[in-house]
């Protein structure tokens, strides 16, 4: 390609940090001339309801599809985890980056881990995936919304509304925040979401030429283990309003995934887990062994826990 690449991207410094971070990796390996196109979206704006409640994380991607249709973009970078797991007709998720840490962080300026909260302790969180887990590890906690881009939930911590909140950790790296971090959860007591840590890059259907120049940023491990995870959502019909969590990790050449159900309704209901491992090496055995593990979790009872449309 010789024209010039414009990349869409939402105008948080996390979101700015992840475009320039692709811009980089266009310019320097594939030698193409990048800029990038600032947007604030919706997901951006509501910051006073939870995304369940206002349509989902698709609100943060929506304005950044209508740049790519509209050609004012050519192409859109994503948190992974926000992407969802079906994508509107005429575009396509083309490449996921290497994963950064897909755990879970406790930020806290007083506590050293959730152990050391007290009893009755408020935590910050507007993940159900999060509330569900946080209160099958510590069912006397108080848990209570946290909006915002990553500066935002800091400083409402350090304002002292909260006694610990819950973060990527991936996002806070990034940023050069690690020391933020007091400890990360295991991916055994806090199972991330489908896609945590990864970057995803999305491009219309038609943009031929462009998709073949990024498919080689794909990362194989990743893109396979997150195929997996994001089959579990799509099979149960996840989205945020459903406390779901799935993660996939690579033991030689064996992907193991584990996941977790919770009830969005009633987060004091025993979570519903399992995970299971195979060899896989092609995208189709990925949404194979995704859709198993959500087959297992149906076997624990999942039709209860999930919407009933």
């Amino acid at each position: 390609m010789s024209e010039k690449v414009i990349i869409a991207t939402r105008e948080s410094r996390l979101a700015l940090w992840q475009a320039e971070h692709v811009k980089a990796l266009l310019e320097q390996r594939l030698q193409l001339q990048v800029d990038l196109l600032g947007m604030t979206t919706r997901g951006d704006q509501i910051l006073d309801r939870s995304l369940s409640k206002v349509g989902g994380k698709g609100l943060f991607v929506k304005e950044l599809e209508t740049a790519l249709e509209e050609g004012r973009a050519h192409l859109a970078v994503h948190s992974l985890k926000d992407v969802p797991m079906e994508l509107p007709d005429g575009f396509e998720l083309v490449a996921i980056l290497e994963r950064e840490d897909p755990r879970d962080a406790f930020v806290s300026n007083l506590y050293a881990n959730l152990a050391e909260l007290p009893q009755g302790a408020v935590v910050g969180t507007s993940s159900l995936r999060r509330v569900v887990q946080l209160k099958a590890l510590r069912p006397d906690l108080q848990i209570e919304p946290l909006r915002g881009n990553l500066d935002t939930r800091l400083r409402k911590l350090d304002e002292g509304g909260y006694a610990a909140i819950v973060l990527a950790s991936a996002g806070l790296k990034r940023l050069g925040l690690e020391s933020r971090i007091r400890c990360c959860f295991s991916v055994e007591e806090m199972i991330p979401c489908a896609g945590q840590g990864a970057l995803g890059l999305e491009v219309r259907a038609d943009a031929a030429v462009l998709k073949a120049s990024l498919s080689g940023l794909i990362d194989t491990p990743t893109w396979l283990a997150t195929q997996a995870e994001r089959a579990v959502s799509r099979s149960l019909g996840g989205s945020c309003s459903m406390p779901l969590a799935a993660h996939a990790h690579w033991v030689g050449a064996d992907l193991h995934l584990a996941v977790a159900l919770g009830d969005a309704e009633r987060a004091e209901r025993p979570l519903l887990k399992a995970s299971i491992q195979a060899k896989v090496q092609t995208v189709e055995q990925a949404l194979q062994f995704g859709e198993q593990a959500a087959q297992a979790l149906r076997d624990l009872g999942a039709a209860a826990y999930l919407p009933q449309v």
